[in-house]
């Protein structure tokens, strides 16, 4: 790789060159070699760490919320204000360190692999899902005790319940589809983390594609998880069933888009044919 006089830069120790991130083909075993430590967490640990990261999104969405309320500098830039704002919440786990649901569909790759089996990478995705929905829905709570919804006196709220009714409102195939394209992002932005060799570089690396996927309107299930409960506590129009499905639907357009299109595609790129590997029986 050429600066910008040309000249070549020196390799490090690892064969990497000086200040770049890692490549695609080294990010791919790292991603691989994480699903599979995340495939095998005891139960306790990943339901505590899914709990946070639940809480994390939560925390970004409720920046979020406040940062588009009562905004007047036009539709697009007030979704990019608001996309970055939510970033926070994935900064907080990626760097904070907890387990989400959406970003671990990056386990697909593992287990395309042979390394985990179907078992362990449900396992780990039914554990984190419960964890993030319980600490999604925590969050919610105590925001709502913290009378966090009057603030504006009580702008809040109204775009609370706005975001929830247009959550509900959503029909199945638009719900679908636009749960395949955000975690899509979310997990080109996860995997863009095992790109960089320090915080500020997967700080970085978190910021465009999830302020993308909130500014296009996707739809991600472990922030649903809190933007829907909130909503209803603010007074939503939104029923329980309605709120069940539009999760139901969400998570499979978010399976689809983070297993698929990302883990698998990128699992046929850099690892599919691979010699050496340790299998294991599915």
């Amino acid at each position: 790789m050429a600066d910008n006089s040309g000249a070549r830069q020196p390799a490090t120790a690892d064969g990497t060159l000086g200040l770049d991130a890692h490549k695609p083909a080294e990010m791919a075993r790292l991603v691989t070699e994480s699903g599979i430590v995340k495939a095998r967490l005891p139960a306790l640990t990943l339901f505590t760490l899914a709990l946070l990261a639940g809480a994390f999104i939560a925390f970004g969405a409720m920046f979020y919320t406040v940062v588009i309320t009562g905004s007047t500098i036009g539709f697009g830039p007030t979704r990019l204000l608001g996309g970055l704002a939510f970033s926070l919440g994935l900064v907080l786990v990626i760097v904070g360190g907890a387990e989400l649901f959406t970003g671990n569909n990056l386990i697909a790759m593992a287990w395309a692999d042979r390394r985990v089996t179907t078992a362990e990478m449900l396992r780990n995705w039914g554990i984190v899902y419960a964890g993030n929905f319980a600490g999604a829905l925590g969050a919610a709570l105590f925001l709502h005790l913290a009378g966090g919804l009057a603030a504006g006196d009580g702008a809040v709220a109204e775009t609370a319940i706005r975001i929830a009714e247009g959550k509900a409102a959503l029909g199945p195939v638009e719900a679908f589809f636009r749960g395949l394209l955000c975690n899509a992002l979310v997990c080109l932005a996860v995997w863009l983390c095992f790109a960089a060799r320090d915080v500020a570089g997967r700080i970085a690396a978190i910021i465009f594609p999830i302020s993308a996927f909130v500014a296009l309107g996707f739809e991600h299930s472990v922030a649903n998880m809190y933007l829907l409960p909130i909503g209803m506590l603010a007074g939503a129009n939104v029923g329980i069933g309605a709120a069940t499905a539009n999760l139901a639907i969400v998570t499979a357009g978010n399976i689809a888009g983070g297993a698929l299109l990302v883990a698998l595609v990128y699992w046929v790129v850099y690892l599919r044919g691979r010699g050496g590997s340790t299998r294991t029986t599915r």
